[in-house]
């Protein structure tokens, strides 16, 4: 997964979900848009409610831009034939911070490994086709902590540099955690440390 510029990716802009059917057995994707290893947990426990009698919930995700943090899972298909084929698919189409879900429901005929490997890949591919596609900027997380009377003069600095703001704790103290376009870093850093009562930290 080759990254063209490393200051912008692409990743899905919804959840979507498709479905493949193969002699009797049925695969249902889900893709999702995540920023963190607890959202994908919470769509794989929605899931495995939502069908606990499927026989296989395989799923495959990854994470940030450094092309490091990524997971699979056959969950009980042989080894190879469901993660693998569906971190294929993302990656194949240089997508980040995505996970995809399998459910599969037997239907009494085994498919063999080259039938799994390709009804995995296949319903992946189906899902990624119907979620929008989005480029975003990559950006560093910090967290800015600043006295309630310096709000509007950070908050106009957030705006002037496209930077998101993932969360607010706002008391008498405020604490924002953001998120800063890598290539507006320096920009950033260097106009909110020049505001008075102002303490810029990398977010852990």
């Amino acid at each position: 997964m080759i990254m063209q510029e490393k200051d912008l990716y692409f990743t899905i802009g919804a959840s979507a979900v498709a479905e493949f059917k193969d002699r009797g057995s049925k695969f249902l994707a889900y893709a999702y848009p995540i920023e963190r290893v607890e959202d994908f947990k919470k769509f794989l426990q929605q899931l495995k409610k939502e069908h606990p009698k499927a026989a296989h919930h395989c799923f495959a995700y990854r994470l940030g831009t450094d092309e490091h943090v990524f997971r699979v899972s056959d969950n009980g298909e042989p080894s190879g034939t469901a993660g693998r084929p569906i971190l294929g698919q993302i990656d194949s189409k240089q997508l980040t911070n995505v996970a995809v879900i399998v459910v599969r429901y037997f239907g009494g005929t085994l498919l063999g490994v080259p039938g799994l490997i390709n009804a995995y890949k296949t319903v992946t591919s189906l899902v990624l086709q119907v979620t929008p596609l989005l480029q975003k900027q990559v950006e560093i997380k910090y967290d800015i902590a600043y006295d309630y009377t310096r709000m509007n003069e950070v908050m106009m600095i957030m705006k002037q540099y496209n930077c998101s703001v993932i969360g607010q704790d706002l008391q008498l103290f405020c604490i924002t955690h953001a998120g800063i376009p890598r290539n507006r870093l320096d920009e950033v850093l260097y106009r909110l440390n020049d505001l008075q009562n102002v303490k810029v930290e990398k977010a852990v």
